[in-house]
């Protein structure tokens, strides 16, 4: 760590990739080779950019490492403020993994209007990286928002048949949820300088308020709804099928592998450090809620017809999986859910990926469309079984560590809806594997399936590294867990510290009335 804590680490990494969108603006149009080689390089630089700082990041250390905090408008209390602890690490380097994927994975894909596709990608990437890395309440805003644009026109531009209509769902939905997040980042401001006369918008210093119970719930609400929608949780995912079927194949696998996992990390970093009291007594319904994501999404992928709408709802499936951890609150729960955080964007990012490679060959998602590409695609099946595999949690693989880790640790706190959920892990089984049956088995009697060419280096080059770490994950998981066990230790810890200490004074202040005013 020493090595790095003389460098602004944390801005190189946010800020490269908007610096390369700024470059490709003055490079031609009509340079496509280069705009797409420039791109992937500089995303391969941020990921190398970001591996010291997994390496030299201190595990036993539970608080913010690398930090950088300068004064940025300080008359509003606004600081330019960045961090990473065990929390956000694992999602600043699962960005920085599958962002130079993505841009392989288009290179052939994408044949309009490059040049914007590729400064679209770069811009988001900051986004992201500045949403985890965020630690002043308006940077993380401002991030947060800042993502809706060049997600908006990638979907938009680069989309499917009814890509206006998906974008401007999308947008609408992100946008409200935002607007409540907004007012309730306010509330805090005013009632941190109210009870100790400075007004900040520092997150480290907001976390250290007690705010009364009542007040709680709704703050709690609104930041919740924002992240609900962001998942998303049952009841607020009618706008992922859409997004994710009409954006172009680099879309939908940033939109699964990152964006939606902003939603999940916003609840752990905000809505239960902030507002424990709140937390704790509305969890129930957060647990409910997710358990019946979980069937919900399973059930529904289960009879779709399109592979990629079924791959879209198993992400409310999956997701709902780790909002039931992170609510379960128990070590094993809670760094399970971040485990799974990270497992479900390698395994549905990678699954995006084969669904459009395949679209790329066919041009139809349908799944009756398909069979038999086993003789005719061994390279592209086999990827295919892995991954599948690593989806519905089979042991050595990634996705078993997450949910074995989440359902044990429900299990401690409510027995039951620990076995409601473990039916979404069947129902996974059986969803996936009948796909997989019907697009790669039984008879290749469609002429256009005959004709399909297996993978190419290049899409080879793509899957390997996440197939890589699915198995990495599964077979050596204290890899990641060691980074994330002393933050979310310590984060439990100050959840139950701050409860008890509003519990506490909230009765000696009933106490005290009942004294004055005696019933």
């Amino acid at each position: 760590m020493s090595d790095l804590s003389t460098m602004p680490i944390l801005t190189i990494l946010t800020f490269l990739p908007l610096a390369g969108a700024l470059v490709l603006l003055f490079v031609p149009r009509q340079r496509e080779a280069l705009i797409r080689w420039f791109t992937l390089v500089l995303t391969l630089a941020v990921f190398l950019l970001s591996l010291p700082l997994f390496t030299a990041f201190d595990g036993a250390n539970p608080g913010f490492q690398f930090e950088e905090n300068r004064s940025w408008i300080p008359s509003a209390g606004i600081g330019y403020h960045l961090g990473v602890d065990g929390i956000s690490l694992l999602m600043v380097m699962l960005t920085a993994f599958l962002t130079p994927l993505v841009i392989l994975s288009s290179w052939r894909s994408v044949t309009k209007k490059v040049k914007e596709y590729m400064i679209m990608f770069l811009v988001l990437e900051t986004a992201m990286l500045g949403v985890f890395l965020s630690l002043d309440m308006v940077l993380f805003y401002l991030f947060w928002e800042g993502m809706l644009i060049p997600m908006y026109f990638i979907i938009g531009v680069w989309g499917g048949e009814r890509r206006l209509y998906a974008a401007i769902k999308f947008f609408l939905f992100t946008m409200f949820g935002g607007v409540l997040m907004l007012v309730a980042i306010l509330v805090l401001y005013f009632m941190h300088g109210g009870q100790s006369g400075l007004y900040t918008f520092d997150y480290l210093a907001l976390s250290q308020m007690l705010i009364a119970s009542k007040s709680q719930v709704w703050l709690f609400f609104a930041f919740g709804i924002a992240f609900a929608i962001k998942v998303p949780m049952f009841p607020f995912h009618t706008w992922l099928p859409d997004a994710h079927v009409e954006a172009p194949t680099g879309g939908s696998v940033i939109l699964a592998g990152i964006l939606l996992k902003m939603g999940t990390y916003g609840f752990l970093r905000f809505c239960i450090p902030l507002f424990p009291t709140a937390a704790q007594q509305y969890g129930w319904l957060i647990m409910l809620l997710a358990v019946i994501g979980i069937i919900y999404g399973a059930l529904v992928s289960w009879v779709q017809p399109d592979l990629k709408k079924l791959v879209a709802f198993s992400s409310v499936s999956h997701l709902g999986f780790v909002m039931l951890g992170l609510f379960a609150l128990t070590l094993q729960s809670v760094q399970g859910g971040l485990i799974q955080m990270v497992n479900h964007g390698l395994s549905t990012g990678a699954l995006f990926l084969l669904v459009g490679m395949i679209y790329e060959r066919r041009h139809t998602r349908l799944i009756a469309d398909f069979g038999g590409l086993a003789r005719q695609m061994p390279v592209f099946v086999t990827f295919f079984l892995i991954i599948t595999l690593s989806s519905i949690g089979l042991p050595g693989l990634n996705g078993f560590v997450g949910e074995f880790m989440i359902l044990l640790g429900t299990f401690e706190v409510n027995r039951l809806l620990a076995v409601l959920a473990t039916t979404g892990v069947i129902l996974s089984a059986v969803y996936m594997l009948t796909m997989f049956q019907r697009v790669n088995f039984g008879k290749l009697d469609k002429p256009e399936n005959q004709e399909l060419k297996d993978l190419n280096g290049r899409e080879i080059a793509t899957l390997v590294p996440i197939v890589l770490l699915c198995l990495w994950i599964g077979l050596y998981p204290s890899t990641f867990l060691h980074k994330s066990e002393a933050a979310a230790q310590k984060l439990l810890d100050e959840y139950r510290s701050k409860q008890d200490k509003i519990a506490l004074i909230e009765e000696m202040s009933a106490s005290q009335t009942n004294v004055i005013n005696p019933k």
